[in-house]
């Protein structure tokens, strides 16, 4: 039995003298907080980095979907996907806007374009599809959907940063991007998020919704707002982690092909489709497995591996439409593809730490199982 544990994810951190050279700044000035120059600096170096528009830094990616959500005075219906983290949906929910669900591609995760339209009622006013495992939407039909019917486009891009399509960037995506930069992202603040977004009168807006509703530097509260804002000491982490992004993807990159090489092929698993024109940051590794083919169900590939003290994780299960909250509200949904994903798949280890010898044990413990 391998003794040490590996788990799904684990942070990406710099060297520890990087971090403290970083926050001494912090110490010397006292200014740890309300747009303070870390949150400053980060904010520059991610607007250039990510090419994006316009930029909103937050305490977490959920605050920023939500009140992404709220700067547009959204209502009515949202048309969204239950295969994502419970946050996508609660953000819709806490706007008192009505989430739709649309079901998603068999080869990817990714909402399904061809289902929208059948979806859309005059109550529609808003699509937050989700850009799921570092797969992209069909951003092209979304959005021509979305402009045939009036309706604004705020992606859920949680898993996407750094990430082009075609060489464009998923920080320009519809009208708004969200994006989490939580511990176990490929980029993380160790708490934190951002809204890139198209509309540069909404910067105000946004940034008086996360400051209690002040506008900011000013004694004027025209806004209902709550506490939102990112702190310089997790904004440094964020300077930090920005300068080793590059070589944290090229490692993530290489256990992702370990998985590819080996587990492609095999009968009773399904990999995740490599999607053509997309700049992958492989922020998860996918792997569906099927038990009518060969009789192993998913519980006896989590065992094997927890037996040998590697923990892999049901993501996403259950469906956001499962939710006893959702169920609740009396909304249903119509998502076969979705469930027959969530019933089945894993997500296998994948950091930018893990080593590849790790990464071919994995495989190990799982080709031996359907041997």
């Amino acid at each position: 039995m391998i003794q040490k544990k590996i788990y799904v994810s684990r942070p990406s951190l710099p060297p520890i003298e990087e971090y403290m050279d970083e926050i001494r700044d912090v110490w010397e000035t006292g200014i740890m907080t309300h747009q303070g120059p870390k949150h400053v600096e980060l904010q520059e170096k991610l607007q250039s980095f990510l090419g994006a528009p316009n930029i909103t830094l937050f305490g977490n990616g959920h605050l920023a979907l939500e009140l992404g959500i709220k700067s547009m005075h959204l209502s009515g219906e949202a048309i969204t996907t239950p295969f994502t983290f419970g946050s996508t949906t609660q953000a819709i929910l806490r706007n008192d806007i009505r989430p739709v669900y649309c079901d998603v591609r068999s080869d990817d995760y990714t909402m399904d374009a061809d289902k929208i339209e059948d979806l859309i009622t005059d109550k529609t006013s808003v699509i937050v599809p989700v850009n799921v495992y570092g797969n992209i939407c069909d951003i092209d039909r979304i959005e021509k959907i979305a402009k045939k019917h009036g309706l604004k486009v705020i992606y859920d891009s949680a898993h996407a940063f750094g990430e082009t399509y075609r060489g464009r960037n998923a920080s320009t995506f519809g009208d708004a991007s969200m994006f989490s930069f939580h511990a176990t992202k490929v980029f993380n603040t160790v708490e934190g998020g951002c809204l890139t977004y198209h509309d540069a009168s909404l910067t105000q807006y946004l940034e008086g919704l996360r400051q209690f509703g002040q506008i900011v530097k000013t004694d004027v509260t025209p806004y209902i707002g709550t506490n939102a804002k990112m702190t310089d000491i997790h904004a440094a982490m964020g300077l930090c982690n920005l300068r080793h992004f590059e070589e944290s993807i090229a490692k993530r990159k290489v256990v992702a092909s370990i998985y590819r090489s080996r587990l492609s092929n095999v009968k009773g698993l399904k990999l995740s489709v490599v999607q053509e024109g997309v700049e992958s940051n492989y922020a998860y590794f996918p792997l569906v497995i099927e038990e009518a083919d060969t009789g192993i169900n998913r519980e006896q590939v989590i065992k094997a591996l927890a037996d040998e003290n590697i923990f892999v994780r049901k993501y996403f299960y259950p469906l956001c439409s499962d939710f006893e909250v959702v169920k609740n509200l009396g909304i249903r949904s119509d998502v076969p593809v979705a469930r027959y994903i969530s019933d089945r798949v894993i997500t296998l280890p994948c950091y930018s730490d893990l080593l590849p010898e790790d990464a071919e044990r994995v495989c190990d413990i799982i080709l031996d199982l359907y041997r």
